[in-house]
């Protein structure tokens, strides 16, 4: 009697990021997808952990789409061994050239940038995740499958893409493992997306494993043109005060839907004759791309709308930092939660004045510089300096490339009936909690379960899947906020603070009181792990 098939969830598990599943049964293994985490300096710390798998035993790797937090692993995956095929769409592979290769880059200036930095704890040197040599040998492995087009990863699996909606060349995924039909929705998309047709797939499923980032939301409805309304009054009203209008974004689909924005009211004289940076060379690479596919893309008439005159897309390094002397712009730039790229840079030289506006418009993961600006900061520390916020703080919802709860709830209900349950993943505790409430409230009898990081549940035709084993509790307790971002914001804060105690005395008892807090922690530790170690000796 064959084992059952099973499923183990190495990522986006009560967190947003760091997608990977795995499929296994019998002697083959897949993954769909295998993806970077992003947040936290101690969730960001899980990247460098040794894969709870040997990538050499993996089969195929099945991937949704081309953000960073689906593939940013693959190049890592394959360092380690993995030599097997990785199926995606063909939007999917032309992105991931650029996507992968940057992806490389940014690994060897980061541990370039750790190793040179003076205030570095201890002589160790950082090595890079991967290198970008790895990232386009992943790439070189990809095979670009059509959507709805059956395929068998191992002789054991099928596997069907359908379109998801989220971005240029981003599906979901149909498994069939030992006739077991299971569903992962990959990252959805809302309904009526520019550039993509609604997201689709098939129904009566065994499991159905859906994300979940905005399940505790409705967005509020608006047109397209209801949208670019809300940018021109931001474009608007930046430029009457006099300094720039900062966008953090992402280099892939966010960037390019901003333009397309741009683009007709710039034709239709609603923003005047202000000029839009592009400041990420990734973002220009993936422009060219969804430029060579725009014949196949919604709203655009089949035409190159990225082909403006007011359009500047910066390139070398030295374009970007006379960038620093610029007021009355709208500079857009990578990454779209502010946690690396040349975002920093201009936040550095605009987030500390009164004339400049910082717009977001997109979602900011917890633990994130942009989350911790977003949440009303009145200070942050980017690489090295202490940063006053004086700036607008601004933000426009109605770009999310993700599915709202009202659209999830949908797009779950349309592959009904469910036959064994539903899991959710990619997604804040709070927010699956609330759409696991709502989709309980609506069909009690559906069982919802909300997966660990590092949990293995065996699955079965027409039954509820069974818990084989528990999730990894050091990684989980990593997945919100962390010590590190709360002392990032207290260093920040603190020089103004104690500027505030006037009388110079008070001051100096204040730091000896803090010095004083921190030594009787240090201490309570000391004796606390002396008395765990008695106890055990007896």
């Amino acid at each position: 009697m064959s084992a059952s098939p099973t499923v183990t969830f190495h990522g986006a598990a009560q967190t947003v990021t760091g997608s990977c599943m795995q499929f296994s049964c019998g002697d083959h293994s897949i993954l769909v997808d295998c993806g970077l985490f992003q947040g936290s300096r101690t969730l960001e710390s899980a990247n460098h952990r040794d894969f709870e798998f040997k990538p050499s035993q993996i089969d195929a790797v099945i991937l949704t789409h081309a953000h960073i937090d689906h593939c940013g692993l693959l190049p890592k995956l394959v360092a380690q061994g993995f030599d097997g095929p990785i199926y995606c769409t063909q939007e999917t592979r032309d992105l991931l050239e650029f996507m992968l290769a940057d992806a490389g880059r940014i690994q060897e200036m980061e541990a370039q940038r750790h190793n040179r930095r003076r205030d570095r704890p201890g002589d160790r040197q950082f090595v890079p995740l991967y290198t970008e040599s790895d990232a386009m040998q992943a790439w070189r492995q990809c095979h670009p499958v059509s959507l709805e087009q059956s395929f068998a990863p191992v002789p054991s699996m099928r596997a069907t893409f359908w379109n998801a909606g989220h971005i240029l060349g981003s599906a979901s995924v149909e498994l069939e493992i030992d006739r077991v039909r299971i569903m992962c929705s990959g990252d959805l998309g809302p309904e009526h997306k520019v550039f993509l047709a609604d997201a689709e797939g098939p129904s009566g499923l065994d499991y159905v494993i859906c994300e979940s980032t905005y399940g505790d939301r409705d967005r509020e409805e608006t047109t397209v043109e209801d949208r670019r309304k809300l940018l021109q009054a931001e474009v608007l009203g930046a430029m009457a005060r006099g300094g720039n209008l900062v966008i953090p974004t992402f280099a892939l689909e966010r960037t390019q839907e901003l333009l397309l924005d741009f683009a007709v009211l710039l034709d239709e004289g609603k923003i005047g004759d202000v000029n839009v940076f592009v400041d990420s060379p990734l973002a220009n690479e993936v422009t060219g791309v969804f430029a060579r596919h725009v014949r196949e893309m919604e709203d655009t008439g089949g035409a190159n709308i990225f082909n403006r005159s007011n359009f500047k897309f910066v390139n070398e390094t030295q374009e970007s930092i006379r960038l620093n002397s610029v007021s009355g712009a709208v500079i857009m730039a990578a990454s779209g939660m502010c946690e690396a790229g040349r975002i920093r840079h201009h936040l550095i030289h605009n987030l500390h004045r009164h004339d400049s506006t910082v717009l977001f418009v997109g979602y900011q993961a917890q633990g994130t510089l942009g989350r911790t600006i977003l949440d009303g900061a009145r200070s942050v520390r980017i690489s090295g300096n202490d940063i006053h916020i004086r700036a607008q703080i601004r933000r426009i919802d109605s770009y999310s490339a993700h599915a709202d709860q009202g659209e999830l709830l949908e797009w779950i209900a349309a592959r009904a009936p469910i036959a064994g349950n539903l899991f959710l993943t990619h997604g804040e505790p709070e927010a699956m909690e609330t759409l696991r409430r709502e989709l309980q409230r609506r069909d009690p009898d559906l069982t919802v379960k909300l997966p660990l990081l590092g949990e293995t549940y065996a699955l079965s035709a027409g039954a509820a899947a069974k818990r084989v084993s528990t999730g990894r509790a050091d990684l989980q307790q990593a997945t919100g906020r962390d010590w590190q971002n709360s002392y990032a914001e207290f260093v920040s804060d603190l020089k103004g603070q104690l500027h505030r105690i006037r009388d110079e005395k008070r001051r100096q008892e204040a730091l000896e009181e803090m010095r004083r807090v921190l030594d009787s922690y240090a201490e309570f530790k000391r004796n606390h792990g002396q008395r765990q170690s008695q106890r055990l000796d007896k």
